[in-house]
C-alpha cells in the first residue's frame, strides 16, 4: 500500500476544511428542528419564527442586517394558511423591523386566524415588529424585552419631524420637493394610525384603541425608543414576562457571525461559591 505525500494530505486536509462548515450547518439545521419540535410540544401551538440577526456573506465576509420583506410575508402567510383555524398560532419575533406592506400583510393574516395568536419577544421587536405584537391576542415577553414605535419614516427621517418642520415655516419659503414630502409624511401617518385602530378595535373599544394607535404612531418618542413590557400594561394591552425556558434555547442556535475577537464573553456555568471566597 503506498504512502501518503505531503501534498496527498494537503488536498486531504483541504477537502475537509471545505466540508466542514457544510456538516456544522446540517447539525444546526437538526438542533433548530428539534428545538422547534420542543417549543410546540410545550405550547401546543404552531410555532413561526422571525428572527432577523447580522447575516454575512459566506465568501466575503460582509455583515449586512436583514429585516422584514416581501419574502417574509410570503412565507408567514403560507404558515398560517397551513395551519388549522382553531389551532394556536406562537410567533417568534426578534426584528428591528422592515418594510410597511410586508409587515400589514402579515399583521392581518395574524389578525384573521381564528385559533390564539401569541407573539413570544425574548429581546426586541421594534418598528414592525411591534406592529405584529399589537396584531396579536397576547404577548409574552423576556421582563428586559422591548418594543418600540410605529411612526412611520421617509428616507431618513421621521414622518412627524418632516411635517413639524414644515409647518413651523412659511410655505412660500418651503420647496416644491419639501412639501410634496411632507403631503406623504401626513398621508403615511394617518394610514399606519388607521391600520393600528384596525388591529386593536376587536378588542377594545374605538376611542381605547384610537388612543393606544395614535401613541405608538404619531412620533412623540424616537424610532428607536424601547417600550418597556411595564409601560405596555399600563396602556392596557395583554402583555406578560415568563417565557418559556424553550424559547431561549432555540435562539442560541440562531447566531451572529462568528468574529475574531468576541465583543461579550462569559462562563455560562459559573463556578461554585465558594472558589469565590477568601479563606480566613
Amino acid at each position: 500500500m503506498a504512502s501518503l505525500n505531503f501534498f496527498d494530505v494537503f488536498w486531504l486536509v483541504l477537502f475537509i476544511f471545505t466540508l466542514m462548515p457544510m456538516f456544522k450547518l446540517r447539525r444546526l439545521a437538526r438542533l433548530r428542528l428539534r428545538a422547534f419540535e420542543a417549543l410546540q410540544e410545550r405550547r401546543r401551538a404552531r410555532l413561526i419564527t422571525l428572527i432577523h440577526r447580522q447575516e454575512s456573506l459566506s465568501f466575503l465576509g460582509i455583515p449586512f442586517r436583514r429585516y422584514i420583506d416581501i419574502e417574509d410575508s410570503e412565507q408567514v402567510l403560507r404558515a398560517i394558511r397551513l395551519t388549522p383555524d382553531e389551532m394556536p398560532i406562537d410567533i417568534l419575533l426578534h426584528t428591528p423591523g422592515g418594510l410597511v406592506l410586508a409587515t400589514e400583510q402579515i399583521a392581518m393574516g395574524l389578525r384573521k386566524h381564528k385559533g390564539k395568536v401569541t407573539v413570544l419577544v425574548p429581546h426586541y421587536a421594534m418598528s414592525g415588529g411591534t406592529m405584529l405584537a399589537l396584531a396579536a391576542d397576547e404577548i409574552i415577553m423576556d421582563e428586559n424585552a422591548v418594543l418600540g414605535p410605529v411612526d412611520p419614516q421617509l428616507g431618513n427621517f421621521p414622518a412627524a419631524s418632516i411635517l413639524k418642520a414644515v409647518e413651523q415655516k412659511d410655505k412660500n419659503e418651503v420647496d416644491d420637493e419639501t412639501l410634496i414630502l411632507a403631503d406623504v409624511a401626513k398621508k403615511a401617518m394617518a394610514q399606519v394610525e388607521s391600520f393600528l385602530v384596525k388591529l386593536l378595535e376587536d378588542r377594545m373599544d374605538e376611542e381605547k384603541a384610537r388612543q393606544i394607535a395614535r401613541t405608538f404612531s404619531e412620533g412623540r418618542w424616537t424610532h428607536d425608543y424601547p417600550i418597556t413590557c411595564e409601560a405596555l400594561a399600563e396602556m392596557g394591552l395583554p402583555v406578560k414576562t415568563g417565557l418559556p425556558k424553550e424559547v431561549y434555547e432555540l435562539m442560541e442556535l440562531y447566531p451572529q457571525p462568528p468574529q475574531q475577537r468576541p465583543s461579550v464573553q462569559y462562563i455560562p456555568i459559573p463556578r461554585p461559591e465558594k472558589e469565590f471566597t477568601k479563606e480566613k
